[in-house]
C-alpha cells in the first residue's frame, strides 16, 4: 500500500502482524474512550493561521534537558516492540539516531539494554516501572547507566495493568492464549518467518538478564500481573532520585498536584500522559491536562507530553499548549511493525515535514516560539473537548 501520511502505517501494521499483537498495540482500557479522546482532543484544537509573516522555512532543532534534538520529538517506551519487527528495539533506536532524537527503551523490551546500546547509537533513555522487586529495579538502573543511558523515564501511572478487554478477545491473554497466538501466526507467514523465527530469541531481555531464564509471552503477562505495586507512595521512591545521577523524568501525570509532588521529589522533567488511554478509562485527554500542569510547574522542570499524537500537526499543538517536547508511542510502533527501521525513519520524516508546513502557516519559526498565541484560543479548544453530558437516565439507556 502507498504510505502518504503517518496514519497509513496503522493500516499497514494491521496487515503485517498477527491480531493479538496488533490489538495489544492498538487497544486501550475498557471502552477505550480515553484512548479515542486523546486523538479527538488534539484534533479539535484550532490553529491560528497567519499570512505574510516573512519567517522563512522553520527550523525544528531544540534544546531539551541539556541535549540538542533535531526536532522536538522523542520515541516513547513501548513494551514488546521486538515482537513487531526483528529485534525491533534496535531497529527503532537506529531510526531515532538517524533523526537525531532520543529513543526510550521499555523495561519490558525484547532486546536487552546491552543489545540496544551496542546495536545503535544516539541518545538513549531507559524506562522503569514501579515494581515490588526492588532488586530488579536497582539492577535495571545499574545496567542502564553502565550502557550509557543517562536519562531515566520513571513510569508511575501503572501501579497495576489496566483492564484491556481487547487483549482477551484477541488472544494476547485469556483462555487458550498460546493456541490462539500460534493459529494467528501461521496466517501471517511473513511475520512468522522474519520475526518469530529469524528474530529469536523472543524473550524479554531486561527481565531475563535479571532472572536468568527466558520469558515467553505468558511469562511476560504473568510478570506484569505479579510485580506491579499499588502500595508504593512518593516517599518510598526517594531512593530512585538519590541513586540515579542522570536526568530523572516522571511519566504518567495528569494532575497538577501530582506534578508538584514530582518537583518536590527532585525530578528534572515530567511527561504529561494517560498512558495512551491504556490505564484509566475515563481519564481526561492529555491535551486537556497539559496547560494546567504547565501553569503549575512549567518553570520548575521540563514538561513533555504524549498520548494521542498521530501527526506533525499534533506535535505542534502539544508544543503550543506548553510542552517542550513530545513523545511518540503508537505512531512509531505502527511504522516499525509495517516496515521496521525504514518505516520509523520515514514516519519521522513525515512528522518533520508536517511540522514545517504547519509552523509556516501559523507564523512560527522554531519550536521555542510556539505558544498559546498560535491557537485560536486555548479556552475554546479545551471546551470543545468536553464529552456531552447525558441528558437523563432514560437517554442513557440508548
Amino acid at each position: 500500500m502507498i504510505i502518504s501520511g503517518p496514519s497509513d502505517y496503522r493500516r499497514a501494521a494491521k496487515r503485517r502482524v498477527p491480531r493479538f499483537l496488533f490489538d495489544y498495540l492498538d487497544g486501550g482500557a475498557v471502552t477505550e474512550s480515553t484512548m479515542r479522546g486523546n486523538v479527538e482532543a488534539l484534533q479539535a484544537i484550532p490553529l491560528r493561521q497567519r499570512v505574510l509573516q516573512g519567517g522563512g522555512t522553520p527550523q525544528l532543532e531544540t534544546d531539551v534537558l541539556g541535549s540538542r534534538w533535531q526536532m522536538p520529538v522523542a520515541l516513547a517506551p513501548v513494551g514488546a516492540t521486538g515482537m513487531y519487527a526483528r529485534r525491533g528495539e534496535v531497529q527503532a533506536a537506529r531510526a531515532a539516531e538517524k533523526a537525531g532524537v532520543p529513543y526510550t527503551l521499555s523495561t519490558v523490551s525484547v532486546c536487552s539494554i546491552e543489545e540496544v546500546a551496542k546495536g545503535a547509537g544516539g541518545e538513549q533513555w531507559s524506562q522503569l516501572y514501579v515494581l515490588k522487586d526492588r532488586g530488579f529495579m536497582r539492577n535495571t538502573l545499574e545496567r542502564a547507566w553502565a550502557a550509557g543511558m543517562k536519562t531515566l523515564v520513571f513510569t508511575v501511572d501503572m501501579p497495576l495493568p489496566g483492564s484491556r478487554y481487547r487483549d482477551r478477545h484477541s488472544g494476547m491473554s485469556g483462555p487458550h492464549a498460546k493456541l490462539r497466538q500460534y493459529a494467528q501466526a501461521v496466517t501471517h507467514p511473513w511475520w512468522a518467518f522474519d520475526v518469530a523465527l529469524k528474530g529469536k530469541p523472543l524473550s524479554f531481555g531486561n527481565i531475563e538478564a535479571y532472572t536468568g531464564r527466558q520469558m515467553n509471552m505468558d511469562d511476560y503477562m504473568g510478570f506484569l500481573a505479579k510485580n506491579f505495586d499499588p502500595s508504593i507512595s512518593w516517599s518510598e521512591l526517594e531512593w530512585i532520585r538519590d541513586s540515579w545521577k542522570g536526568n530523572l523524568i516522571i511519566k504518567g501525570l495528569l494532575d497538577k498536584e501530582d506534578a508538584r509532588d514530582a518537583v518536590r521529589m527532585g525530578a528534572d522533567g515530567i511527561i504529561v500522559s494517560n498512558h495512551g488511554g491504556r490505564q484509566l478509562d475515563g481519564a481526561i485527554p492529555t491535551a486537556q491536562a497539559l496547560p494546567h500542569i504547565v501553569d503549575a510547574v512549567g518553570d520548575a522542570l521540563t514538561v513533555l507530553a504524549d498520548s494521542g499524537v498521530r501527526s506533525g500537526l499534533d506535535v505542534v499543538r502539544m508544543l503550543a499548549l506548553g510542552a517542550k517536547g513530545v513523545l511518540l508511542g503508537r505512531a512509531y510502533a505502527y511504522a516499525l511493525a509495517a516496515d521496521g527501521e525504514r518505516g520509523v525513519t520515514h514516519l519521522l520524516e513525515l512528522i518533520a515535514a508536517d511540522m514545517r508546513v504547519t509552523m509556516t502557516l501559523i507564523g512560527a519559526r522554531s519550536p521555542a516560539e510556539l505558544s498559546a498565541d498560535h491557537l485560536e484560543t486555548v479556552a475554546k479548544a479545551l471546551e470543545s473537548e468536553q464529552r456531552p453530558a447525558v441528558a437523563s437516565p432514560e437517554a442513557a439507556r440508548f
